[in-house]
């Protein structure tokens, strides 16, 4: 039976991962999608969908795939979609921003004002939150792009504002309108990045405890579990302790 239970664990440990990466395709498809209709369905000619392509691609999402989803923008279900932002509180005072796109309003506002209330968390109106946030450009490279001095000094040379560099890697900030034009010249400088997209950076952060964290990790979670939910993003900052124990 040790044998049978192990190998159930490990059939439902994969199956939650196939389940989180199905997930994770359909939401880098929907960004796909629409990047290609409110634009030119060429990359080369339409930054918003070159940088979802090449999210994609960091992602390991097959070349056919990502065909379809700009082949879908001309379809009308890609012209349902609509982009919603929203805000509001987790455990704890967190704030936190979703980013939506969906093709029922109501259905995606009901789903994340429930998560938010089932979880300890209110929604919020919009500009509630936003406020301790900054819209920018987020690139990530892996450690093995380089030391942090060689990444700081290509950062700055491609017109980059800030870099964090630390064991996990290179997280580099641009402007808004700078992203397209600093990620390729990053690309050849450093190579490809793990990733080049567009963010919420708190401005501000608020402080969490084992208990709030807990719930605070189940609210995200679930957010992020909803098909229509793009991004979630909140304020929360925890102690390496906090962080172990979760």
């Amino acid at each position: 039976m040790a044998g049978h239970s192990k190998w159930a664990n490990i059939q439902h440990r994969k199956g939650k991962q196939d389940a989180a990466r199905s997930r994770l395709f359909s939401k880098l498809a929907r960004e796909i999608t629409v990047a290609a209709r409110l634009g030119d369905p060429d990359p080369d000619k339409n930054p918003r969908l070159r940088l979802a392509v090449r999210e994609a691609k960091a992602n390991s999402m097959p070349k056919d795939v990502i065909e379809r989803a700009i082949a879908k923008a001309s379809g009308a279900d890609a012209e349902a979609l609509e982009e919603i932002r929203y805000e509001g509180y987790g455990p704890g005072g967190v704030a936190i921003i979703v980013e939506a796109m969906t093709d029922n309003r109501n259905r995606t506002a009901s789903n994340v004002r429930a998560t938010f209330a089932r979880n300890g968390g209110n929604l919020a109106e919009t500009g509630a939150v936003s406020f301790m946030f900054e819209r920018k450009g987020q690139i990530l490279y892996p450690a093995k792009a380089g030391s942090a001095d060689r990444v700081l000094e290509a950062a700055i040379e491609a017109g980059a504002e800030d870099v964090e560099s630390g064991e996990d890697g290179h997280r580099i900030w641009c402007a808004v309108a700078d992203l397209g034009e600093v990620s390729a010249a990053l690309e050849t400088s450093l190579g490809e990045a793990e990733s080049a997209r567009l963010v919420w950076k708190p401005a501000t952060t608020t402080a969490v405890e084992l208990e709030v964290a807990q719930k605070l990790m189940k609210l995200i979670e679930t957010l992020e579990d909803d098909d229509d939910v793009q991004t979630v993003t909140a304020n929360f900052e925890m102690s390496d302790e906090v962080m172990a124990a979760l």
